[in-house]
């Protein structure tokens, strides 16, 4: 179509130079741009948590105290921690882009009486703009004229089949949510899949039904960083009580050792050994390498913070069309009088099956764009192929008669050489009916066949046939004298990994709660099949009449919402968050985009998503399988699990060194460790609690146990006091041999050496332990774990360094060691590791009263 074409509707729209000076005044039809995460912002958001700022100014005080090689590696953590953190946020971001759709849809409007074929964000308020099948509504807008017209509003609504549109001339002038069929209006982002129609402009931009949904964004606040906090006390709190015991021991060397130079350096290595600067370094580092790891399942982590509330999800809420189902119509069942078809019986299809579709096919378009027509032509090719094209290559299509209000049918004359007009329509099962002339038994059949296959959540068209052998048309296809074919059932299929994903979530202890737009025969036939139990699903009307504290008892029990819109759909994620549960929010529509935000964890579509979808969420899919889902939760309790385990291992590794560090005051005992002995330690735990932990599998019941509580926390106290009771064991088992090497005579350089070297062993042995909570140690150590295998062997080689060549040997003030020595070392190490695992078992049960998990907080 040129742009100077004439339109035949006689109306003349607005003047150019009234749509420019409107369009300056009310600005560009388009939704306010995010604002882009450029790589130097990322920087910026991650400089600004509380634990980089404490990984950095820790390292800045370890520089005034002049211990420049422990400040030069806490500050590569640091930095290391950061480059991570920003390559991966960066890499979400780029692939982000690459899913939006930069391109402005275009618009054919009517200015000055002429058609104009203008970019999306240039249509204003009172302009008339011509839709066919194939457009993408640019602005919300009321019909003036309709023709047989129907639009997808899927992305606004979730109803999942196209909705019919019909001119209303007494309709309002103010915008109604969509939905529903037969209204007058029509919406920006929806598609036009059949029909065409003329409309005039009542909305654009910021003030359409996908602003609005954008409005409600911009009073969401994303929900706090929970574990940071929460790590941020624990530092905290660990710092002023080291702090504490560096001035004790500082004073108190003072004044009954002498020399205060020796004292604050002992107070320093105090301080050192006790200050828990690997509890951030490991929160930032599991965050970053967890999303690394998601991503690797094909999903993309665009807030590393969600990754906490992985493993903590109670409730996920999905949304039923283009996540459960697969967002496309197929045919799932034809019904004739010789019998029913269902998709995927074995075997060929009966000849009235194949004639019921084909003729389908002949009352449909020749290029579909209706989803359902489309499915026809799909099933037609599939049941005869390709040598049973229908319609047959030499027929053409003579006539039209169009869906009219007063008969919800289609009928279409074709015409083949020699032959009479082969006559089919379709539409629905009433109007066909009609057009049929059954009789009143013949009619209660089909209404019972309607009835039959709607309780399965399809959609039932009818399809018949006639012949006509005149050359005349009539005026109306009633005139024909038509014999019913069958039935055809339509419906959204369901995702083939939907009913394995539910299963393991509800094995997990995760309840799934579908919400969607459509209706709620629809909404509870899909969750059957997908596996959710429902009996009847709640509607948004019910929710309307209902106050915040009526909807509480509602949201606990309810698994279906159907009817829904955004404003309801996010009152249902309030309300699930005020009961107390952690929620996990699917979807992939505009209308989803409140509800995700709003959740403790938005999980966005990346395929089928709306850029605005995608925006709001903290997690985006890439592959849109809902199974994907499964995968993410399981990632995120096993980086949850991984990160207890390292908080359990520093509680444990810093009691010996503490507690050797301080021994010698109490006992009037030549010190052991001076600042580059803590320096070495913190070598072989750093590294131990970001790689070794993070790299560790998943425990065998990981989905298999409930969601751990909302309010429970990364370090209870019965996991607390567990550590404190492994770093006793190992300081009572390397204090004691510091003793008894001290009291009979050896050297203080071999005393310092082999106690020494008792630690190393006990922090081995501790590293074993806290692998696996509830596998036995045979197990454990069968786990593959090659950054494990890696830092052990060169933590060994590099001790056996320090102990066999003279100058680092001088440099440690370490003495030679004897075979037996070691044997001994290494024997009380394999000792305490046995000890702790026969421990293990009376830990969970006795002390906690029941089996106690890394996921479980004691309640």
């Amino acid at each position: 179509m040129k742009n100077d074409d004439r339109s035949p509707i006689h109306l003349t729209g607005l003047s150019e130079s009234k749509a420019q000076a409107r369009l300056a005044a009310e600005g560009a039809n388009e939704l306010p741009e995010p604002e882009r995460r450029t790589p130097l912002r990322i920087v910026l958001e991650v400089l600004r948590e509380p634990m980089f700022a404490l990984l950095i100014g820790g390292g800045a005080i370890y520089l005034l105290l002049g211990d420049v090689k422990e400040a030069l590696i806490l500050l590569a953590f640091a930095m290391l921690s950061i480059l991570i953190t920003v390559v991966q946020e960066s890499r979400t971001e780029r692939v982000l882009d690459a899913l939006r759709n930069l391109a402005s849809p275009r618009a054919l409007v009517i200015r000055d009486g002429v058609r104009k074929r203008i970019a999306g964000r240039d249509v204003v308020r009172g302009d008339l703009i011509l839709l066919t099948e194939g457009d993408r509504v640019p602005a919300d807008a009321l019909l003036l004229e309709a023709r047989d017209l129907q639009t997808d509003e899927s992305l606004l609504t979730g109803e999942s089949v196209p909705v019919g549109k019909r001119v209303s001339p007494h309709a309002a002038r103010m915008m109604p949510a969509p939905g529903g069929e037969d209204s007058p209006y029509v919406y920006s982002g929806s598609l036009v899949v059949r029909g065409s129609g003329t409309a005039e402009i009542l909305a654009t931009g910021a003030s359409s039904q996908m602003g609005r949904i954008g409005q409600l964004l911009h009073g969401l606040a994303p929900e706090p960083p929970r574990l940071q906090t929460e790590t941020r006390n624990l530092v905290r709190l660990a710092a002023i009580g080291g702090g504490a015991i560096s001035l004790v021991v500082m004073v108190l060397y003072g004044l009954f050792r002498g020399g205060w130079l020796e004292a604050l350096l002992a107070g320093i290595t105090i301080g050192m050994s006790m200050l828990p600067e690997e509890f951030p370094v490991v929160l930032t580092v599991f965050m970053a390498m967890g999303a690394w790891r998601i991503s690797r399942a094909r999903v993309l982590t665009r807030r590393s913070t969600a990754i906490e509330a992985l493993g903590s999800a109670t409730v996920l809420c999905t949304d039923k069309t283009g996540t459960l189902t697969e967002n496309r119509m197929s045919v799932v069942e034809l019904r004739t009088d010789q019998g029913a078809w269902r998709s995927g019986d074995p075997g060929p299809a009966k000849h009235c099956f194949q004639q019921l579709v084909a003729y389908g096919v002949l009352a449909s378009a020749p290029e579909a764009f209706d989803p359902m027509e489309r499915a026809l032509h799909s099933l037609s090719n599939d049941l005869s192929g390709p040598e049973g094209h229908s319609p047959p290559s030499d027929a053409r299509l003579v006539k039209t008669y169009g869906l009219r209000p007063e008969l919800l049918a289609v009928t279409q004359i074709w015409a083949k050489n020699g032959e009479p007009l082969i006559v089919a329509a379709k539409g629905a099962p009433e109007a066909i009916g009609r057009l049929c002339r059954l009789s009143k038994n013949e009619s209660a059949d089909l209404e019972a066949a309607v009835e039959s296959m709607a309780a399965g959540g399809m959609r039932v068209l009818a399809v018949a046939q006639a012949e006509h052998a005149g050359a005349e048309l009539p005026d109306t296809p009633a005139d024909f004298a038509f014999k019913l074919l069958g039935l055809v059932g339509f419906a959204d299929p369901l995702r083939a990994s939907v009913p394995a994903a539910v299963q393991q979530c509800q094995a997990a202890g995760i309840r799934i709660v579908m919400i969607t737009g459509d209706y709620p025969a629809t909404a509870v036939a899909i969750a059957r099949q997908a596996g959710i139990a429902a009996n009847e699903a709640v509607t948004g009307e019910m929710i309307d009449r209902q106050d915040a504290a009526a909807l509480l008892p509602r949201v606990r029990s309810a698994t279906i919402f159907a009817r829904i819109v955004p404003e309801q759909k996010l009152r249902i994620v309030e309300a699930l968050k005020a009961d107390g549960q952690i929620v996990a929010m699917t979807g992939d529509g505009v209308n989803d985009a409140p509800s995700l935000k709003a959740a403790h964890i938005g999980i966005a579509m990346g395929g089928r998503g709306t850029d605005v979808a995608r925006e709001a969420s903290s997690i985006v899919l890439l592959d849109d399988d809902f199974g994907s889902i499964v995968t993410a939760i399981r990632l995120g309790r096993r980086i949850y699990d991984n990160l207890r385990k390292a908080m359990s291992f520093i509680v444990a590794v810093h009691v010996p060194i503490a507690g050797l560090a301080l021994l010698p005051l109490l006992l009037g005992l030549p010190i052991i460790f001076s600042p580059i002995h803590i320096a070495f330690l913190e070598l072989v735990i750093d590294p131990v609690c970001s790689l070794v932990f993070e790299a560790e599998t998943e425990e065998e019941d990981v989905m298999r146990r409930p969601p751990r509580s909302p309010t429970a926390r990364l370090l209870p106290l019965p996991l607390m006091a567990w550590g404190a009771l492994q770093g006793a064991l190992v300081f009572g088992m390397a204090g004691a041999m510091f003793i008894f090497a001290s009291r009979n005579g050896m050297p203080d350089d071999e005393v310092r050496a082999l106690t020494f070297v008792a630690l190393i062993a006990g922090i081995f042995s501790l590293i074993l332990v806290n692998r696996s909570f509830s596998s036995s140690l045979r197990l454990a150590l069968l786990r593959p774990n090659l950054a494990l295998l890696s830092i052990l062997l060169g933590v060994c080689v590099i001790l056996g360094l320090c102990l066999s060549v003279p100058a680092l040997r001088e440099l440690f003030r370490f003495g030679a060691l004897h075979v037996d020595d070691l044997g001994i070392a290494i024997a009380s190490a394999l000792l305490i590791l046995f000890a702790l695992e026969l421990l293990k078992p009376y830990w969970r049960t006795k002390l906690t009263g029941r089996r106690f998990q890394l996921g479980d907080e004691a309640r």
